[in-house]
């Protein structure tokens, strides 16, 4: 989310006739950003900068961000989402506060424009609904976006998770996963939970982990410090899988004095640690380590002394394969790509629901012995 205050008005206006010649799969893509503050600005230089796209348009009611935009990349500002309308886009990115999400989107998608609407994806499940409805009923693109799926380190998980052992398993089979996401206070998006803020980020790595399914069981504790939603929140989330129960435990909190942004995954086959700022891991394969392990299980059971060994020295460790790509272009150009296919995308409509209705329950739980 950003700071922006951009405020829309859903009132519908004619659509003027725009040359669009050629192909939407060929042909360059008109696009826009509602809400220039730190995200939006990001959104806003990738499209201008991208091959096979045009920035065409900045909305926000800031006139020194709008304008700031409009002399660096030569496109229109303006203050409304009703003015985009008239343009003829075919993409826009909204990086304004959540509230304000579905009341941009909406006119947007009932226009058949394509959206890409930064995290979260509403601001209660009421809220998301009705933007998965309405895109289902329009057939446009919906993007939510969670930009920490497109980090080195996840990206690397998520191939490492799909690859089969030795013995013909999936490479990951989640049993417990431990995250921890903590940060001094920044005094962004203080207008809302830490769950929606920061924790939202995890929800959804760990829903794409578990294929999509969403908890069976929530329990969680948070604390209004500073500001009157949770700044600090741990929550334990149970989910039921082929391979059997998996735990997860997620701390988020922006009142911390350092930052850290690590998750850690025990599976039936493998450990896994990334550190998403680092954006580094490395994984521990059950397989590669078997032998090591029963020699050593033997040496205990004869009640040998190993106090002597180097624990880390018996393990086969693999270092995650990482790359240097852009986050954010990954991003926008897998937007890109469903606008120009209408293929879903991988952080589709439905995956943003999830998310937020998973991180409502967890807001919900940890309200439950607030004083009144």
């Amino acid at each position: 989310m950003t700071t922006s205050s951009t405020q829309t008005s859903a009132i519908p206006v004619s659509r003027v006739a725009i040359d669009k010649t050629g192909d939407i799969a060929t042909r360059t893509l008109r696009c826009g950003v509602i809400g220039v503050g730190r995200m939006g600005r990001h959104h806003a230089r990738k499209y201008a900068n991208l091959e096979g796209t045009e920035l065409v348009v900045v909305a926000d009611q800031d006139e020194d961000r709008r304008e700031a935009l409009v002399e660096d990349t030569g496109c229109k500002g303006v203050r409304d989402v009703s003015e985009l309308l008239d343009l003829g886009l075919d993409a826009v990115s909204i990086a304004t506060p959540t509230k304000y999400h579905l009341e941009c989107a909406k006119p947007l998608l009932e226009a058949g424009v394509a959206c890409l609407i930064e995290k979260p994806l509403a601001n209660d499940v009421e809220e998301a609904q009705r933007l998965v409805d309405i895109a289902n009923s329009t057939g446009a693109v919906l993007m939510v976006g969670h930009i920490e799926r497109f980090n080195p380190a996840v990206r690397a998980l998520q191939r490492a998770a799909q690859q089969m052992d030795s013995e013909g398993r999936v490479g990951l089979m989640p049993r417990f996963i431990e995250i921890h996401r903590v940060s001094p206070m920044t005094f962004r998006s203080v207008d809302v939970s830490v769950v929606l803020d920061m924790m939202i980020h995890d929800l959804d790595v760990v829903l794409m982990l578990m294929n999509g399914a969403e908890p069976t069981e929530v329990l969680s504790s948070g604390v209004a410090v500073l500001t009157e939603h949770e700044d600090v929140c741990n929550a334990r989330l149970t989910f039921q899988q082929p391979q059997g129960k998996c735990i997860v435990n997620i701390t988020a909190s922006r009142l911390a004095l350092k930052t850290e942004r690590k998750i850690r995954i025990i599976g039936d086959n493998a450990y896994v640690s990334i550190d998403y700022a680092k954006k580094s891991g490395v994984m521990i394969r059950k397989t590669a380590n078997s032998v090591q392990m029963e020699e050593i299980r033997e040496e205990l059971r004869k009640g040998t002394d190993l106090s002597d060994l180097n624990y880390g020295d018996l393990l086969a460790i693999e270092p995650l394969e990482i790359d240097d790509a852009d986050q954010l272009e990954m991003e926008i150009s897998e937007f890109l790509q469903a606008v120009r296919t209408g293929e879903k995308p991988a952080i589709d409509a439905q995956a943003g629901f999830a998310n937020v209705r998973t991180a409502e329950r967890i807001i919900t739980e940890a309200r439950k012995d607030w004083p009144h």
